[in-house]
C-alpha cells in the first residue's frame, strides 16, 4: 500500500493538477495548514483524506500527513510538482519489490515553463529528494525552513524518472522565495543562538556566498544553464549572508 501524502496552504491554482497525478496511490493524505481557499474541497472531489490544522513549523506539518497516512511506503510530493506517468509506474514497482527503507526521486525544476536541470542545491532548491520512505524510517527536524533529516535504515536505489516541480514561475517568485527563505531561517538562528549561546561570524557568512555560489555554478554544474544557472547560483550564496543580517539586524 502507498500512501501520497502532502502538505497545502491556499493551492487552489496548482492543487487540482498534482492530485490528477497520484492515482496510482492507495490513499492520498492532505494536510491544510490554515488553508482559506478551495483547496479543502478541490482534495475531496479526489477523494483525499484530510487533515486539518495549524504549524508553524514543516517538520511538524509534515509528520502530521505521515502519522494520518496507513500505508507502509509513503510518498511524498508537493502542490507545485507532478508526477508522471512513467514516475508513478516506477515508484509503484520499487514499492512491490524494494527491500530498502528509503529511495531517492530526481527532479526536474522548471522556471516558468523553462527546464533547469543543472545547478540546484546549497538549500535553494533539490536535484533529488528522499520522497519514497517507509513509514518510520524518515524523520523531520524542528527548523522552520530546510528541517534536517534523520533517516534510518537501508537506502535503495535512485529512481530513474523524475519528478517535475515547477518551483517558481518566474525571477521574481524567485526572489520573494529568497526573501521568505532567509525570514524563517533567521528566526531559526535566533532561536539556536539562545539555546546554544553562539552565534555566528559576519565573516563566515561573507564567505559562504562564495562558497555556495561555486557549489551551485562550477560543483553542480549551473554555468550549463546560462544566466539561469548563474542566478541560481547567485540566489544560493545570498541566502546565507541575508539570513545572518535580518538575525542581527531585525526582532522578527
Amino acid at each position: 500500500m502507498i500512501s501520497a501524502v502532502m502538505c497545502v496552504r491556499n493551492e487552489e491554482g496548482q492543487l487540482a493538477d498534482c492530485l490528477g497525478g497520484l492515482g496510482f496511490a492507495d490513499e492520498i493524505v492532505v494536510v491544510l495548514d490554515r488553508s482559506t481557499d478551495r483547496s479543502k474541497a478541490i482534495a475531496e472531489a479526489f477523494g483525499a483524506r484530510i487533515v486539518e490544522g495549524a504549524w508553524e513549523r514543516e517538520g511538524e506539518r509534515r509528520h502530521a500527513g505521515i502519522d494520518a497516512a496507513k500505508g507502509p511506503w509513503i510518498f511524498e510530493v508537493d502542490a507545485d510538482e507532478r508526477v508522471t506517468g512513467d514516475l508513478a509506474a516506477e515508484i509503484v514497482l520499487i514499492a512491490g519489490n524494494s527491500h530498502a527503507s528509503r529511495h531517492l526521486i530526481p527532479v526536474d525544476n522548471f522556471i516558468g515553463d523553462h527546464l533547469v536541470r543543472y545547478g540546484w542545491g546549497a538549500a535553494f532548491g533539490k536535484g533529488a529528494y528522499v520522497g519514497l520512505f517507509r513509514k518510520g524510517t524518515k524523520t523531520w527536524g524542528s527548523q522552520r525552513v530546510h528541517p534536517k533529516l534523520v533517516l534510518t535504515g537501508q537506502a535503495g536505489d535512485r529512481l530513474k524518472s523524475p519528478l517535475k516541480h515547477y518551483v517558481d514561475r518566474n525571477i521574481s517568485e524567485m526572489i520573494a522565495r529568497l526573501d521568505r527563505y532567509s525570514t524563517l531561517r533567521a528566526r531559526d538562528l535566533r532561536e539556536q543562538w539562545k539555546t546554544t549561546g553562539v552565534d555566528e561570524t559576519f565573516g563566515k557568512n561573507i564567505s559562504r556566498i562564495f562558497g555556495r555560489f561555486y557549489k551551485c555554478y562550477w560543483r553542480r554544474k549551473g554555468y550549463k544553464e546560462g544566466r539561469w544557472g548563474f542566478l541560481i547560483a547567485l540566489m544560493a550564496g545570498l541566502y546565507p549572508i541575508l539570513s545572518y543580517l535580518k538575525a542581527t539586524l531585525e526582532d522578527e
